[in-house]
């Protein structure tokens, strides 16, 4: 059986398929992937089925290696330094990964999350149908735990009959585009006042370092309360801004606990939930009112555009550096054009 080894993780990199779903009213939390726009173009770029675990990069970084043979491999996230043997690859790829080559993430430019798939998907046990991280509460993926140096993980049958060839993913819907993140109201909307919710449209909010897989808190304009911060404990979805004490907005994210006690003021929709993820502490963004309609035709045009990517994907240009001109040695003696000169 092929293999992945980690040989060398930072925080934050653990297993993730699309979540571990139907087990909320058990106080199980879902998991799954942060920017799940990214992580649907991997697996369709491998042609993986629709629950095929992947690995989730942080910040911190993921170096691995093929074992027992040649992989076919994809990533695709934020914009991410990857290189294969320390040559620079686009920020998003799929190619093959022979025995002995490394290919390795570090955080470039912008992004806080990018994905790593391999053709077959990662086959760990599943855990209550799903191969998804819960570091918390130590479900899923490889012992329940972060990945680290040393692991070894088992790769499922590949439904790719030939090898693929080294293609870059033009991925236009993975971009850092600036705009609002778009917000729909409720259901406890009614705890804030018309003046304080226009405060919170028009103001600029930054992410703060309390910012992880369970929730990114902002600091900016305060957001008052009109009835006070405090409700009966109800049911808590993916994107749900939470107003506390503090009237600071708290988005919760992919491991967000079951139920909460806070007013919540709206959810950033689903379109728009992984350009959230993306962001990095020190990173500013504005929110934006939006319709029920507008946040599911948005939802419909993502996945349009992502159902594309296999037609997205374009032939794998080597960069030409000196050092790569050097090592493939492409001038290999000096010809005289005509006699005598």
């Amino acid at each position: 059986m092929a293999r992945l080894r980690i040989l060398a993780a930072g925080p934050g990199a653990t297993i993730q398929d699309p979540g571990r779903h139907g087990y909320l009213r058990y106080g199980v939390t879902p998991a799954g992937p942060m920017d799940w726009t990214a992580f649907q173009t991997v697996a369709l770029a491998l042609d993986n089925d629709a629950r095929a675990a992947a690995i989730e990069v942080s910040v911190g970084g993921l170096s691995v290696g093929a074992e027992d043979g040649p992989l076919v491999v994809a990533f695709a996230g934020g914009a991410f330094d990857w290189r294969r043997d320390g040559q620079l690859l686009p920020a998003a790829a799929r190619l093959m990964l022979r025995r002995g080559e490394i290919l390795s993430a570090r955080a470039g430019k912008s992004g806080a999350w990018a994905y790593l798939g391999v053709a077959g998907g990662v086959d760990t046990p599943a855990v209550m149908g799903s191969r998804a991280t819960h570091a918390r509460s130590g479900i899923g993926g490889l012992e329940g735990r972060m990945l680290r140096a040393g692991d070894t993980l088992p790769v499922g049958p590949t439904r790719v009959s030939a090898p693929a060839a080294d293609a870059a993913i033009d991925a236009p819907w993975l971009s850092g585009r600036l705009d609002p993140i778009r917000v729909v109201l409720g259901p406890q909307d009614d705890y804030f006042s018309a003046e304080a919710l226009a405060n919170f449209f028009e103001a600029n909010f930054t992410l703060t370092a309390a910012a992880d897989r369970m929730a990114y808190r902002f600091e900016g304009a305060a957001v008052a309360h009109a009835r006070g911060h405090d409700i009966v404990s109800d049911g808590v979805a993916l994107g749900a801004i939470q107003i506390a004490g503090d009237q600071a907005p708290l988005v919760l994210m992919a491991d967000r606990q079951p139920t909460g006690g806070y007013p919540k003021l709206g959810h950033v929709i689903l379109a728009d939930i992984g350009r959230l993820a993306q962001m990095r502490p020190g990173e500013s963004c504005r929110f934006r009112r939006a319709s029920l309609d507008e946040a599911r035709a948005a939802l419909r045009d993502m996945d349009r555009q992502i159902t594309a990517a296999p037609a997205r994907l374009r032939p794998l240009r080597r960069e030409m550096t000196p050092a790569w001109l050097l090592e493939n040695n492409l001038i290999d003696g000096v010809v005289k054009t005509r006699e005598g000169r």
